[in-house]
């Protein structure tokens, strides 16, 4: 089978990502992979150059995606949550045009009225401009993941309901296993909600 990286980060993924898109480009030719994703934390900035080193190898498909960050609550809220992060993580891809000019607008806005901390998205935000966009349930600081390691499933199952009544199809529970104990508490409960939904 295809092995596509569907959630990576660039070094424009501030004090997070160290992959150069160069670099990127020939493991993917190397590992010969039809296509490949940048998810980059927050921003759109590496999708240009990325499509362009992408496009240039003449055999990776480039998609583009970033990993939004959602806020508790209303994106414009600035009190003190008490909480070192200011929102949920959560993967965002362009599966075409529109949704990357919906990406734009998604990373935009985060930027222009939702930044606390880091540029934040919300609900309300996502329901406007999903078209186009697949959205993948995120890492172990998702809002479902979060829900799963305090142990509230019911939460994690209703994060996950609306996610899926939003974008149907388009959205996929996502699963990581890089021996982190963390993502291992995710793991099996995270399965079983995506064979519920």
């Amino acid at each position: 089978m295809d092995f596509v990286h569907l959630h990576v980060h660039s070094h424009y993924s501030l004090l997070d990502g160290a992959c150069r898109l160069d670099e990127l480009a020939r493991a993917a030719i190397i590992n010969q992979m039809p296509a490949l994703a940048v998810t980059d934390h927050g921003n759109l900035f590496a999708a240009v150059k990325f499509y362009n080193e992408m496009k240039n190898t003449g055999v990776v498909k480039p998609i583009i995606g970033y990993e939004a960050y959602v806020a508790r609550g209303d994106r414009r809220n600035r009190e003190p949550t008490g909480t070192k992060d200011a929102g949920y993580h959560l993967t965002t891809l362009a599966m075409n045009e529109t949704g990357y000019r919906n990406l734009i607008k998604l990373a935009s806005r985060a930027y222009l009225d939702g930044f606390y901390r880091k540029p934040r998205i919300d609900r309300e935000l996502l329901s406007q401009h999903h078209e186009g966009i697949i959205v993948l349930s995120g890492c172990a600081s998702s809002e479902l993941n979060h829900h799963l390691l305090s142990g509230d499933r019911a939460s994690a199952e209703d994060t996950a309901r609306w996610y899926k009544d939003l974008l149907g199809d388009r959205f996929c529970i996502e699963l990581q296993d890089n021996n982190l104990p963390v993502q291992k508490q995710c793991l099996a409960a995270a399965v079983e909600i995506a064979r519920k939904l």
